[in-house]
């Protein structure tokens, strides 16, 4: 990685990033909540999950990363990142908790909730599903991907954030995956504001996060959840694992499910959700 991650002042890694996406008017941008945040704007890379993950040791402070381009885009269960430069946003926010890892379980969820409330300061509307995808109208609009790591011994936890939105659907897109995605256009016409608004509210979702844990916010995103009182199924490598009504999720971030035997709990993981008419669908991105 190069040396500029740890750098003390925002930059660009790049020669070439327009003056609108620059790192110092991310900075401009971002409310007092992300004050702290180192902030890298880079012309393309393969992952910038990737890219943080193997910077966090040495990273002095919170840091995001914004790629115009990510050219090995990843999602949950490794699942492939379709990103095509100008159509979508991918940023990265890296983030230490004074946590061990099983208590970032409902991580991922808080930051779905701060990413719903900035887009929706962006004027786009969106719902959640279980338990890191982002719907707007009912199809995918983007995803979240958070990966961790140990640090000082196991007593602290380093968390990317990863965040794929897409504003434009690129021409020649899979038919299959075309009509189960979304795109936003209106975040084309500033890029670099609706960055600042999302990074903004996660690193404000972080910090109280490692205060008060899920339990915060999870009222927030059942609030948001796309599939409440939805007949759905559960998957797992492609398996029916369970069939329910869809409730919302408890304080820890497990989907609470009503089945023919009673309310379950499901705990995330290699698992997708659908509405129980979807089953067999592919997904339309990888958050």
């Amino acid at each position: 990685m190069p040396g500029g991650y740890n750098a003390g002042m925002n930059a660009d890694l790049a020669s070439d990033i327009p003056s609108a996406f620059s790192a110092q008017r991310v900075a401009a941008l971002c409310g007092p909540a992300a004050a702290d945040l180192a902030i890298r704007v880079v012309a393309q890379t393969g992952s910038t999950n990737a890219d943080l993950l193997a910077a966090a040791r040495t990273l002095e402070r919170p840091t995001l990363l914004w790629a115009l381009s990510q050219t090995a885009g990843r999602g949950r269960a490794g699942r492939v990142w379709h990103a095509a430069e100008d159509a979508t946003l991918t940023f990265s926010l890296a983030w230490k908790f004074a946590l061990p890892l099983q208590a970032l379980l409902g991580l991922p969820l808080a930051v779905g909730v701060a990413v719903a409330e900035a887009l929706a300061s962006c004027g786009v509307e969106v719902r959640l599903k279980w338990p890191n995808d982002i719907l707007r109208d009912g199809r995918k609009l983007g995803g979240i991907l958070v990966e961790t790591g140990a640090g000082d011994g196991g007593r602290a936890t380093w968390a990317v954030i990863g965040v794929g939105l897409n504003m434009i659907l690129p021409t020649g897109l899979d038919a299959a995956l075309a009509g189960a995605s979304a795109a936003a256009p209106e975040l084309l016409d500033d890029r670099a504001r609706a960055v600042a608004a999302v990074a903004t509210a996660v690193a404000a979702t972080a910090a109280q996060f490692a205060q008060q844990g899920f339990a915060l916010f999870a009222p927030r995103w059942n609030a948001l959840h796309g599939f409440a009182g939805r007949s759905v199924n559960i998957l797992d490598h492609g398996a029916v694992v369970h069939h329910g009504c869809a409730i919302g999720v408890d304080e820890s971030g497990r989907l609470l499910l009503d089945t023919a035997h009673g309310r379950i709990a499901v705990v995330a993981g290699d698992v997708s959700l659908r509405a129980a008419q979807e089953q067999g669908q592919g997904d339309a991105a990888a958050g």
